[in-house]
């Protein structure tokens, strides 16, 4: 008989496979059981790099403290990136590979140097951070309904799905990332606007938990690792024919499209 993280393992995996969402796993392993849920993640995860899938980082998600309070959490949570997750700009994206799409704007670091030590400064933050660009994060949930509490959406690797790099990079001496503002637009309207400090008040601190937590959980961040650090406004509903373009204050902009 299979334990309740496998069973929901099967339900997340299967739901992805068949498009159809899924009932929420919080019935299967707490609704509030972070443990279980990061097993349930790591299982899927080690099962697509078995499949060929390439680990290329990781998202923050629940950056926004009004969002944590909304699922009972006093913390972040993080998902894998993978390489099959990353649209180029330029591409379009099709929503027949999506699930319930939504779409967020935010600041991406990537990294030029491991981070595997722990208790780590703000400044040692900085100073293994290559440079920033601006990302369109395209979330999604294998739980029907976006039914999903904080269990359910760690167990579907942060409600992940595919992302878009801006293609100018910045390094930290360039930009304030605590003071940028945002704007994202969908069809030319303005549909989410905010600032850096809309991500645990910066999203360098963002960054600074996840490297902790990645240490503490025995899987570093590595050098050329991407980080999504954290949405800077809110999220948008998106379909075919969409055309979503976010633009950061001294970053850059970034677009992506999307299609049947």
């Amino acid at each position: 008989m299979k334990s309740k993280i496998e069973q929901a393992v099967v339900q997340l995996l299967e739901a992805e496979k068949t498009k159809s969402p899924c009932a929420p796993v919080r019935t299967l392993i707490g609704a509030q059981n972070v443990e279980n849920a990061y097993a349930v993640q790591n299982a899927i995860s080690r099962q697509k790099e078995e499949s060929g899938a390439r680990p290329i980082g990781k998202k923050i998600g629940l950056t926004s403290v009004a969002v944590q309070q909304q699922l009972g959490v006093d913390q972040p949570d993080y998902g894998a990136l993978f390489d099959k997750m990353q649209v180029a700009e330029g591409n379009p994206v099709s929503v027949a590979d999506l699930m319930q799409p939504k779409a967020e704007a935010e600041i991406a670091f990537v990294l030029k140097k491991d981070l595997t030590e722990g208790n780590f400064s703000l400044s040692e933050i900085e100073s293994a951070i290559d440079y920033a660009v601006t990302a369109i994060e395209i979330v999604g949930s294998r739980v029907k309904n976006w039914d999903i509490r904080i269990a359910d959406t760690i167990a579907d690797n942060a409600s992940a799905s595919h992302f878009v790099l801006g293609t100018v990079r910045k390094k930290l001496s360039e930009i304030d990332v605590v003071r940028a503002t945002m704007q994202l637009t969908k069809n030319e309207v303005l549909v989410s606007e905010g600032a850096g400090t809309a991500c645990l008040d910066s999203p360098l601190i963002a960054t600074q938990w996840l490297a902790n937590k990645m240490v503490e959980m025995g899987t570093p961040l590595q050098k050329d690792d991407i980080v999504l650090s954290g949405a800077l406004g809110p999220m948008t509903t998106v379909e075919a024919g969409d055309i979503l373009n976010a633009t950061i204050d001294g970053l850059g902009e970034v677009s992506i499209r999307f299609t049947p």
